[in-house]
């Protein structure tokens, strides 16, 4: 039998993550997109909604 340290099991505040929830209204489309893109490269929905604004706020040029 394997005995384990009595540790305490560490839960943190939702919000302490360093993301937020946000509300976004969504073109059906591009929402059918991004849930084709999901599926083919199991990402989830949230990660490559953050990868492509990462993306597009790094790659933005205010003219």
């Amino acid at each position: 039998m394997i005995q384990m340290k009595n540790e305490p099991l560490k839960i943190k505040r939702r919000g302490d993550d360093g993301n937020t929830i946000i509300s976004v209204r969504i073109k059906d489309d591009i929402l059918a997109d991004l849930n084709k893109i999901a599926k083919e490269s199991n990402y989830s929905r949230n990660e490559l909604i953050n990868l492509i604004l990462r993306y597009g706020i790094n790659n933005s040029e205010i003219v």
